[in-house]
């Protein structure tokens, strides 16, 4: 059998369209596998791999853990598999305990496994072979299954500000974030953590008196407890992430406007909270981010990062006309459709504007909420998927208004509607601008001209409909 070449990964070629998104975020949306994982994490990348279960030991593919790592490739001749990495080589027979790397004999804690050409290694032999195929230490939390390669570790401190936990870390992070009563919990899934030394932190306070640190099945989660509901906001680039207390204030404005009944069985989304008093005068929230990619415009530009570049140029264009604004995200991180909503709930601006780019098309596509029949409500709260019914006609208005400017300027536009979340579900006048690139291609989506041209005939079309949006308010 001739040798395998180190597989490249797959990539997705076809740019999703919104309304292709809106059929796949269900399947997208379901939970996630209870399977067992190890993630390793090293300089080259952090990653994820299933473990299988033989004799009663858990394993896992050697070729599949050394493969982000270098240049690696197998062949299977009988019982036997050979492995070259870089320009280390090994053999292995299927059933035996013993194996070859560079020549010299090593002992493995179980039998090495061959299924159908795939090399499987006992799991804790890992922290003695991948020193002898990458020429340095690793450290391996074997009981959570987190592998760290070289000097990887990200460290955090946390500590009590006034009413506030901020935790500061020494790279950026990007944890999923979900609450229930008297809990606000992160859960670290590519990040290569480790505990400030106790696993169990204490603060002298009363709304927010303890956090637990936890590994398991190759993830972190860090468990906030407190006496108040719980909000997290995330600055400093994704390096500090602050756990506010839900203040009284903000209670009596919600409930003092109209209220928004999130789907039921679904544990409550932890919307990022702005910090400090400010009102905002817009929302503008780039899709996509962190592990959600968003389409693949091409081979190296995906669209979480065009939509960002785009976000963070519109927010520049309508503070230069006195329009504060306030970005969902300003980092690659991930949130759910329901944190970006309660965010812009939350915060009450006069607009809620959405970025999406696609590689079809020129110009810009302009979209407003399709809302679907009312459903029921329940007491004072809004049925969640019909929220945005009673804001719709001034989203209409927003939505015109950006099409004359883009037509002034010459930007093919279309104007849809559809049933698009979070538009849905915000309760304030909403449009998604979706960006299509310009008559010189694809590449024209992150040229500086052409995201200026955008943004400006966004924030001049915003600009013209604000008496009308303020009024609203």
């Amino acid at each position: 059998m001739p040798w395998s070449k180190g597989r490249s990964r797959p990539r997705i070629g076809l740019a999703l369209s919104i309304s292709t998104l809106l059929l796949v975020s269900v399947f997208l949306l379901r939970g996630a596998s209870n399977e067992k994982r190890i993630t390793i994490y090293s300089t080259a990348a952090n990653y994820s791999l299933p473990v299988a279960e033989h004799g009663g030991q858990d394993y896992v593919g050697l070729f599949e853990t050394l493969e982000p790592l270098g240049t690696v490739s197998a062949k299977s001749d009988g019982s036997k598999w050979k492995l070259r990495y870089n320009s280390v080589d090994a053999e292995f027979v299927n059933g035996k305990k013993k194996g070859k790397i560079n020549g010299r004999d090593m002992d493995l804690p179980g039998n090495f496994v061959l299924e159908s050409g795939r090399g499987m290694v006992p799991l804790s032999s890992l922290s003695t072979l991948l020193p002898l195929f990458l020429g340095g230490p690793v450290s391996f939390h074997e009981s959570s299954r987190r592998l760290f390669v070289g000097e990887v570790a990200v460290h955090f401190t946390a500590q009590i500000d006034k009413s506030a936990l901020v935790m500061n870390f020494t790279s950026p992070v990007n944890p999923s974030i979900s609450t229930e009563p008297g809990r606000l919990k992160m859960t670290f899934t590519h990040e290569p953590l480790v505990p400030p030394g106790s696993q169990t932190l204490t603060f002298d306070s009363k709304t927010i008196p303890s956090a637990t640190y936890s590994e398991n099945n190759g993830a972190v989660e860090i468990e906030v407890s407190g006496t108040a509901p719980l909000f997290a906001s995330f600055s400093n680039d994704g390096k500090t992430i602050t756990v506010n207390p839900a203040s009284q204030a903000a209670a009596q404005t919600a409930a003092q406007n109209p209220g928004v009944s999130p789907p039921a069985g679904n544990a409550a989304a932890t919307p990022l909270a702005p910090q400090g008093p400010r009102r905002y005068f817009a929302v503008v929230d780039a899709s996509h981010g962190g592990d959600e990619r968003g389409a693949a415009l091409t081979d190296q530009m995906v669209e979480k990062d065009v939509t960002l570049a785009f976000a963070r140029r519109l927010r520049s264009e309508l503070e230069s006309r006195g329009l504060t604004t306030l970005l969902v995200r300003d980092g690659d991180f991930s949130l759910t459709l329901d944190q970006r909503a309660n965010l812009t709930n939350s915060t009450h601006p006069a607009i809620y504007i959405c970025i999406h780019a696609t590689s079809q098309g020129n110009g810009v596509h302009l979209y407003t909420a399709m809302v679907p029949a009312i459903g029921q409500g329940r007491g004072p709260f809004l049925d969640w998927d019909t929220a945005q019914s009673a804001f719709l006609t001034s989203s209409q208005i927003a939505e015109a208004n950006l099409a004359a400017e883009f037509g002034r300027r010459q930007v093919a536009v279309r104007t849809l509607a559809a049933p698009l979340r979070p538009l849905n579900n915000v309760i304030v006048p909403a449009v998604a601008v979706e960006v299509a690139p310009s008559s010189d291609g694809v590449s024209s989506l992150l040229l500086p001209a052409y995201q200026q041209l955008i943004a400006g005939s966004i924030a001049t079309g915003i600009t013209a409909t604000r008496d009308k949006l303020e009024t609203g308010r």
